[in-house]
């Protein structure tokens, strides 16, 4: 627990000459929810809005339906998303589990261990 912002945090890197590197927990959740929806079929994270209206509600609502638990520099991350209607859910999830993945180690340096899915819903769209 970081003492100045009250969040979970990771050191990255200790305290050299420069100084240290920490991320929150919260960054790690963003980073997965931003890297799930930019897959085609993923309308959106549990409880949340799309990419389209992020820059009217702010980014803080990004990172709902999504728990990490980082242990170590080991990340277990849990996602709850809605699927667009017509997609295939095994290979949309797959291809989620990858990008988050992906995007979570070389953002932070971190191992992602878990990359699980939950379906919370299924999004039909207005004209099908």
């Amino acid at each position: 627990m970081d003492q100045e912002t009250g969040k979970n945090t990771l050191e990255l890197q200790e305290a050299d000459k420069l100084g240290s590197v920490k991320i929150a927990d919260d960054v790690v959740a963003m980073i997965a929810a931003l890297a799930a929806t930019e897959v085609e079929g993923v309308a959106a994270m549990s409880g949340n809005v799309t990419n389209e209206l992020l820059s009217m509600v702010g980014v803080k609502n990004v990172a709902k339906g999504v728990r990490v638990e980082v242990l170590s520099r080991k990340v277990k991350i849990d996602l709850a998303i809605m699927i667009e209607y017509g997609y295939n859910i095994p290979a949309t999830c797959q291809r989620v589990q990858s990008r988050v993945k992906n995007s979570v180690e070389n953002m932070t340096g971190l191992d992602v261990t878990d990359v699980n899915i939950r379906i919370a819903g299924v999004k039909v769209s207005k004209d099908k």
